[in-house]
């Protein structure tokens, strides 16, 4: 018959032997500790030279986990301030645009405050201002030059009153309606302008192109004198214009004049003042001296 699988250790001498010193060895070890423990405490520096030993054989071992846990923390760092100056260079660019739309604001309204004030500043030097308003459109793109003016009889505009903005002339109202009105523009082709250079006075005629540009036609003959950067006012003769009014600047002289800019743009032309047709003052009268 075969034995059983589990026997008991009382049947095997060996067994016995192997159990009595696992428990001899167990109580040594705790004896040996509590001695140990007891020693520590009564001299800690007995053990300072195992310590100090079995520090320098752990001592490589520690370096490479050290530097593995630097490399670790200083890639995961590196990733960590990849990520934030990623956001970070978002937020600014987020700042810098918010920053542009406001400074782009801010020049508009400063813009605007000048050309207010420069508006205020005219209808002050204007003795009759018929009617400070805008212009709700004009020709973009065409041989005739026209604009609309928010303004009409019911703010006392009438035909041939000219038309100007805070830079200079920009032409005569054509049509009128009860809230609105038409403008012929300076630039336009049936638009004739006397005018005079603000230097010296030599007088000329300043007609529309259709292009954007106006001409400007001398009326004496000659030689030319007229210069690039010239710029060109009205003369006020015949009436209709005010003298003095700024109109454009020279280009490029051509053989019998110029081809000019005008000063007053339409488009940038928010606010326009109508004046009252210029009526120039009748010329004194001539004695005549009556002979025998």
């Amino acid at each position: 018959m075969a034995p059983p699988p589990n026997r008991r250790s009382g049947y095997s001498r060996r067994a016995q032997y192997t159990t009595f010193l696992s428990y001899s060895a167990g109580v040594a070890g705790i004896l040996l500790g509590i001695v140990l423990l007891i020693a520590s405490f009564v001299q800690p520096s007995l053990f300072s030279g195992l310590r100090t030993a079995a520090s320098d054989v752990v001592e490589p071992a520690g370096r490479a986990a050290a530097s593995g846990r630097s490399g670790t923390q200083d890639f995961f760092a590196s990733i960590t301030g990849y990520l934030k100056a990623g956001s970070e260079h978002a937020k600014l660019e987020r700042e810098l645009a918010v920053a542009k739309v406001r400074l782009a604001e801010a020049r508009a309204i400063e813009l605007e405050n000048r050309r207010l004030k420069a508006l205020l500043g005219l209808a002050q030097a204007d003795p009759k201002p018929v009617a400070v308003t805008s212009l709700t459109s004009s020709t973009a793109v065409s041989t005739r030059r026209f604009a609309t003016l928010a303004a009409g009889r019911d703010e006392g505009v009438d035909k041939g009153m000219p038309v100007r903005s805070a830079l200079g002339l920009l032409g005569r109202v054509l049509e009128v309606g009860q809230t609105s009105a038409r403008v012929l523009l300076v630039t336009d082709t049936e638009s004739l302008v006397p005018v005079r250079r603000a230097t010296d006075g030599i007088p000329a005629f300043a007609q529309g192109a259709g292009d954007g540009t106006i001409r400007i036609r001398l009326i004496n003959l000659g030689r030319n004198p007229l210069r690039k950067g010239d710029v060109f006012v009205t003369s006020g003769s015949g009436g209709l214009y005010r003298p003095n009014t700024p109109l454009a600047v020279v280009h490029k002289t051509t053989r019998d004049g110029a081809v000019a800019y005008v000063l007053a743009n339409p488009a940038d032309a928010d606010y326009v003042i109508v004046n009252e047709t210029f009526t120039p003052a009748p010329p004194p009268p001539v004695s005549v001296l009556e002979t025998p």
